[in-house]
């Protein structure tokens, strides 16, 4: 590899030698733009914003004559030649802004940034870099079209707060800005101020509708967020009930963890389905009884655990059973199964903790509670029962996507953080996303020491104690990195017991916890949290607010001493912790302690290196720094992510069959809001469904309909006809019987409109064609959910499950247009618009919908919340008060 580096040159440094010229332009404009007053900066940017969307718009006609399909495509081609040729100009306009505004002023390298994520591509930075202003000047730039940008962070806290922090920069040059977060939406807005606001960068956020937030230039939000906007968009009965506008460009912050960590979690919309609780409560009790090795297999790596002979047998006697897979049939079987791994693969205090008597998932990750998030397809109950807590409703899915195929519908899309060079293949292959690593703006100070290793680990947290105690003693400032709340509070105990003050983080406040990581650098300071703490947070040497002298004691002492206490499947989370220490030239130091014990080694790691350590006879407590055992450490890592590589690449072939069905269902879907009238649609369907009828009995030999056929067309008409419509004589001739069956429609479906009054029938036609294609939708997505669950044994018949998903999926989806073509004819006669009145004196809404994340399979549920409070957000979506909206 080197030598063909000294050959042929770095690919990376090649593409940043390609943008000094765009560099050196946007630095001309500097002297200038420095000399304007504010009011004609801000005079600049409307000229520009004038400018940009006059190009645009006399360009119009090279991609609105091309097909439906191809016009996205040529619209960013030509998107991107407008805003090029004004990029130097627009990035010099975000710089000055920034600058009389934040009092920051972006470097040179973060205009490189800018410049790669306007090219729709992934900027990594190290931490530290600025990656949150650098987003600024591509948001600004594509904001200047007018379609709307959406820039995508990890959570509600800092998407409110780059929204109030970098919204100054955007209002300051004319554009609006509003966030989206969980059951709040909010708009920048300079002139108001809420007292309340703890943090300095929300005092302007005042809160409005969701509709009104997505209609800004630029919308901060979450990622759940934006896929479920997106997945509810697509539920909505009315087009003015739609919140999202078309997906045009994306901006993922910390875009690995969005893109790759959270890619097997699809998001699901779902609505209670009642079921029995004591099936789960039974079978929480049975599993107990199953012993580990004999009666059950458990599989780590494939995180499955599976039934022996014997314990067959043992819950077959238990339950009173000759065969349990034919009495108890597919839904005993899949009882016992969720049970199962409920009881042998999850853990409390690791996956999932009990609080206030309910079942909160920890998420692998970030170590943080997922509040509202639900396992799906009833492991969440099974999980419940095992704790002895009350069991919640099972949900049934109305709308899925994943974010890989979510993500992937934005017209650009690109991203920032500082660790994606080593998933830089998924990124390419998966999203068509080439990373570009931007030179930092100081030199990197930070020592990354040599991982200890210990036999066991609990030497391995006493190895750690003692350390945290030892460098406490000089003042330096240590943040530790665990990877689950069941190991900080082990930690936490252990300093207790060496006296030792700390802050433990255990993932309940993402607001409380970013503002305690902020301080995480103050001199003797100890933090203990979960491994991917202050992702997007400022860490200051000295604490904050920034004293020099503070900063300057703690620097000498070798900055913030990051610890990591164990090894993480993927090697980019380590880096982020690391990173954490060292940020734009500061000094640092990062180590790492790990055990033969941890999972990575125990799980993925070579199974000698434990024999090799019994060989040498060393005791638990004797650290080790071996090459070889480095070296294991770094295979293990690549061996998983290598391995969730495969597992997202797989996920991701199988959505993408249901993608195309949710693409034509929602475009389908979109066209019945949209349209003015469905009439000849719906007559067109029904002539169609009619002639399906009669084809299917006329006789293959004799080409004619026999008087049992006759017979059996007639009991089919009548599913279609109004109750009591009389059918008249009807011809043999299945030509001339088509035709006038198709005549008496087009008589009925007028007489239909007449009594009905037009403006009512096409309420009603739409009404019906909507409530049909949402109930075969689910349909569909059970189907599709078991059919999923079940293809993998076709490989077992030497059949590819892959080809068998996308045949039997193909059948199902013809079956689905089917459905929903033959349900729309059979109802459009039989139903009538009914108008209710509001009763006197009642409150018009005394509880709106919650939408609960599920994870797992990532289900969310969507029903009815508790009754709303007075001070509580209105359900209606106003973003007013309940007392002062729909509860006035």
């Amino acid at each position: 590899m080197g030598i063909l580096k000294s050959l042929f040159g770095d690919a990376n440094s090649k593409e940043i030698k390609k943008l000094e010229p765009s560099i050196f332009e946007i630095n001309k404009f500097e002297e200038a733009f420095k000399k304007l007053s504010d009011s004609k900066v801000k005079e600049e940017s409307a000229n520009l914003k004038d400018e940009v969307q006059k190009e645009l718009q006399d360009r119009k006609d090279e991609w609105e004559k091309l097909p439906d399909d191809e016009q996205p495509t040529m619209r960013r081609k030509i998107e991107d030649e407008v805003l090029g040729k004004h990029l130097p100009r627009a990035f010099a306009l975000v710089r000055e802004a920034a600058k009389r505004t934040i009092g920051q002023r972006h470097f040179d390298v973060q205009l490189m940034g800018g410049i790669i994520l306007h090219e729709g591509k992934i900027a990594q930075m190290r931490t530290g870099e600025g990656k949150t202003l650098v987003s600024t000047l591509p948001v600004y730039l594509n904001a200047l079209t007018g379609r709307g940008v959406h820039v995508v962070t990890v959570n509600d806290y800092l998407a409110r707060r780059d929204t109030g922090w970098m919204g100054q920069i955007y209002s300051f040059l004319g554009l609006s800005v509003g966030t989206v977060i969980q059951e709040m939406s909010y708009i920048y807005d300079s002139s108001f101020e809420d007292e309340s606001a703890l943090d300095e960068n929300l005092v302007h956020l005042k809160q409005v509708n969701k509709k009104d937030a997505y209609s800004a230039d630029i919308t901060y939000g979450t990622n759940n967020e934006f896929g479920f906007d997106y997945l509810r968009d697509n539920m909505v009965g009315d087009l003015s009930q739609m919140a999202q506008r078309d997906l045009h460009f994306a901006i993922v912050d910390e875009v690995d963890s969005i893109l790759i960590d959270e890619a097997r979690t699809p998001l699901i919309i779902s609505a209670p389905a009642e079921k029995s609780a004591d099936l789960y409560y039974k079978f929480a009790d049975l599993v107990k009884k199953l012993r580990k090795d004999k009666d059950y297999d458990v599989d780590e790596k494939a995180k499955a655990a599976t039934l022996t002979e014997d314990g067959i047998q043992n819950v077959e006697k238990m339950l009173g059973m000759g065969n349990i897979y034919e009495e108890g049939g597919v839904q005993l079987v899949h009882h016992l199964e969720q049970a199962l791994k409920a009881e042998a693969l999850f853990h409390l205090d690791k996956e999932y903790v009990v609080k206030d008597g309910e079942i909160l998932i920890v998420d692998e990750f970030t170590g943080r509670l997922m509040h509202g998030r639900r396992y799906s397809e009833g492991l969440h109950q099974a999980i419940e029962a095992k704790e002895g807590v009350e069991i919640k409703r099972e949900s049934r899915t109305m709308a899925t996507i994943t974010f890989q195929n979510y993500f992937r519908m934005y017209e650009k899309l690109s991203g920032m953080t500082g660790t994606a060079s080593t998933e830089a293949e998924e990124f390419s292959r998966i999203y068509k996303l080439e990373v570009t690593e931007i030179p930092t703006n100081r030199d990197n100070l930070r020592k990354d020491m040599p991982d200890v290793v210990y036999k066991t680990e609990d030497a391995k947290f006493n190895a750690v104690a003692e350390e945290i105690k030892e460098i406490t003693k000089t003042g330096q400032p240590v943040l530790v990195g665990t990877v689950s709340i069941e190991k900080n509070e082990k930690l936490s105990k252990l300093l207790r017991r060496n006296g030792v003050k700390r802050n433990v983080l255990n993932a309940k406040n993402h607001e409380q916890e970013a503002h305690i990581i902020t301080q995480a650098g103050k001199l003797c300071g100890v933090t203990i949290a979960t491994n991917m703490a202050g992702r997007g947070v400022d860490i200051i040497l000295g604490g904050y607010p920034k004293v020099e002298e503070e900063q300057e004691k703690v620097k000498k002492l070798n900055g913030l001493y990051v610890i990591g206490t164990e090894r993480h499947e993927s090697r980019r989370i380590d880096n982020q912790l690391r990173g954490r220490s060292g940020r734009q030239g500061d000094p640092g130091t990062s180590r790492f302690f790990v055990s033969l014990e941890d999972d990575l080694m125990r799980i993925f790691g070579s199974d000698n290196i434990k024999g090799l350590m019994d060989r040498l006879g060393l005791p638990d407590d004797q650290a080790i720094e071996n090459k070889m055992l480095s070296r294991a450490l770094e295979s293990a890592q690549k061996k998983v992510e290598g391995h969730n590589f495969d597992i997202r690449k797989h996920l991701l072939e199988y959505d993408d069959v249901i993608n195309k069905h949710r693409e034509a269902i929602y475009r389908r879907r979109k066209r019945v809001l949209k349209s003015q009238s469905l009439k000849d649609e719906m007559i067109e369907m029904l002539s169609l469904e009619i002639a399906d009828l009669v084809h299917a009995h006329v006789s293959v030999d004799t080409g004619i309909i026999s008087e049992e056929g006759l017979k059996e067309i007639k009991n089919g008409l009548r599913s279609i006809f109004p109750q009591g419509f009389i059918l008249p004589e009807l011809p043999e001739n299945p030509e001339k019987l088509v035709d006038t069956i198709a005549h008496l429609v087009s008589e009925e479906y007028e007489k239909k409109e007449q009594s009905s009054g037009e403006k009512n029938m096409r309420l009603l036609e739409k009404a019906v064609y909507l409530r049909v294609i949402d109930t075969w939708w689910i349909e569909h997505l059970e189907a599709i959910d078991s059919l999923k669950e079940g293809i993998g044994l076709r490989g077992y018949g030497q059949r590819d499950p892959l080809v068998e998903f996308k045949r039997e999926a193909y059948s199902l989806y013809e079956r689905l247009i089917a459905g929903i073509e033959g349900d729309v004819s059979k109802t459009i006669f039989k139903v009538q618009l009914v108008r209710q009145e509001q009763p006197k004196n009642v409150t018009p809404v005394t509880e709106g919908k919650k939408y609960h994340e599920e994870a797992g399979s990532g289900h969310v549920s969507s029903k009815a919340g508790k009754k709303v409070g007075r001070n509580d957000p209105c359900p209606c979506g106003s973003g007013k008060k309940y007392k002062k909206c729909c509860g006035k």
